[in-house]
């Protein structure tokens, strides 16, 4: 009976991660970081009016839930986002947790509209960088990430931002490492005690 159990509780994981394809999945709840892993500093990331606020010093919230596995490959990902001036954040994709430090697989999508960075919202970080700024500090806005095989599409408010496609490169440093279209969880970044960043729904869309 137990093994008949066991047997039925895998198949309804497996039916549900086979029913998650293709439809948007909202990953934050709006009450609390179920689902989520902080690293480094916790007390950087809080729940305020339904939204992640983001202040404080180096910290990194790892989507680790059970839809897709938390282990994405090709996806589209909407992520509703205000920056308050001079702040500094970003999406990382592909990316794995780590403890400490700017995580160092998967790329990062950069979030800033007037902090001293001149990578602005858009970049992919260092790979395709954007200067141009296409809102304004203290406005919601929302990022459409599409991510497909080694091409990823950025728009921000339905516009196309940036586009990447890794085969494609001729530039891209022999040192880039685990920089690259892999697979993984996507994170969520607090850069600095200065910067304040608000998130208020984070969904994905699995397309493997």
């Amino acid at each position: 009976m137990k093994k008949l159990l066991f047997s039925l509780a895998l198949f309804s994981l497996s039916f549900a991660a086979f029913s998650q394809s293709g439809e948007w999945i909202e990953l934050f709840n709006g009450k609390n970081f179920d689902g989520w892993k902080i690293s480094e500093n916790p007390s950087s990331f809080a729940i305020v009016d339904n939204s992640i606020k983001i202040d404080g010093p180096r910290a990194h919230a790892f989507y680790a839930g059970p839809v897709g596995n938390h282990d994405f490959k090709d996806f589209e990902l909407k992520v509703e986002v205000k920056t308050m001036p001079k702040a500094n954040s970003g999406i990382f994709i592909h990316t794995a947790y780590q403890e400490t430090g700017w995580p160092n697989k998967g790329y990062e999508i950069q979030v800033n509209q007037s902090h001293s960075d001149w990578r602005k919202s858009g970049s992919l970080y260092s790979f395709n960088d954007v200067r141009e700024v296409y809102v304004h500090d203290g406005e919601w806005y929302t990022y459409h990430i599409i991510v497909k095989g080694d091409h990823a599409t950025v728009k921000i408010n339905d516009q196309v931002v940036m586009e990447y496609t890794e085969s494609e490169d001729t530039n891209r440093p022999a040192n880039a490492g685990e920089k690259k279209f892999d697979r993984g969880t996507i994170a969520l970044q607090a850069h600095d005690p200065q910067s304040v960043i608000y998130y208020r729904s984070v969904k994905i869309k699995l397309l493997d």
